[in-house]
């Protein structure tokens, strides 16, 4: 049996008791809810279900809207890829958020990264996504080393770095045996001794500096990367051709 989709272990039980009682939808909430997403980022816990309830509450009343929570988690929801939390956390956002800024189009006039405005960070992080959602990981760290406005919109969230790698690790891990080293250094963004202590120590991986240029990293058998030949066996009878055995047969009209 799956896990539900409101489980979050680490809830602690008044945020509990606000979601499944009425003061989910009061206003009064909003505060507890934002310093509940301060939490989740500062002990590298995650609550889905509350976080979409305060982006509800932003929805019913947005003059409540506070820039820092929105993008935390959008943040957050990035951590826990291939999940789809991102999607179902933006279609909670106003239209305007979603769209690009009017200033996008002059370079000029690009705000400071401390003072962006929150349609383009949402812009930035929707980026991220569409990279990570296409496997594209040495273009996600490339993405995120290039531009300040990253560093300032993943600075709350304690860890995001390594949250990351330890998601497209296990990605990689239900796909693949054997990894290049050089291309998996450049999906997790590591070289060197980094990057052999995350994959010995953190992954439980070999390296075999033997074989290739660089060495290939080889990933144990299990459930989802294992190879299984599938036999496919129908069960048809002769008798049911019969009609158009028959048919061969006949003579046109």
């Amino acid at each position: 049996m799956g896990i539900a989709f409101d489980h979050a272990p680490e809830r602690p039980e008044h945020i509990d008791a606000i979601l499944n009682g009425l003061d989910r939808y009061n206003p009064e909430t909003t505060t507890v809810f934002q310093d509940y997403v301060s939490q989740q980022c500062e002990h590298r816990t995650y609550d889905c279900y509350a976080n979409l309830a305060l982006l509800k509450l932003y929805q019913f009343n947005p003059h409540l809207l506070r820039d820092e929570p929105v993008t935390n988690i959008l943040t957050k929801a990035l951590t826990v890829f291939p999940s789809p939390d991102f999607s179902l956390c933006t279609h909670l956002l106003p239209s305007y958020i979603l769209s690009p800024p009017s200033s996008s189009n002059n370079p000029s006039s690009n705000p400071t990264p401390g003072d962006a405005p929150l349609s383009e960070a949402v812009q930035k992080l929707t980026i991220l996504n569409n990279l990570l959602s296409g496997a594209k990981y040495r273009e996600f760290w490339q993405t995120l080393d290039k531009d300040d406005l990253y560093a300032d919109l993943i600075a709350d969230v304690g860890g995001f770095e390594e949250l990351m790698r330890v998601r497209i690790a296990v990605t990689v891990g239900q796909s693949c045996r054997e990894v290049e080293r050089g291309v998996l250094e450049g999906w997790l963004g590591l070289t060197g001794a980094p990057f052999e202590h995350f994959v010995r120590e953190v992954c439980g991986w070999g390296v075999d500096d033997t074989r290739g240029v660089k060495g290939m990293v080889v990933i144990p058998i299990n459930k989802e990367n294992e190879a299984k030949g599938t036999v496919v066996k129908e069960d048809v009878k002769f008798e049911q051709f019969g009609r158009v055995v028959r048919r061969a047969y006949e003579q046109p009209a």
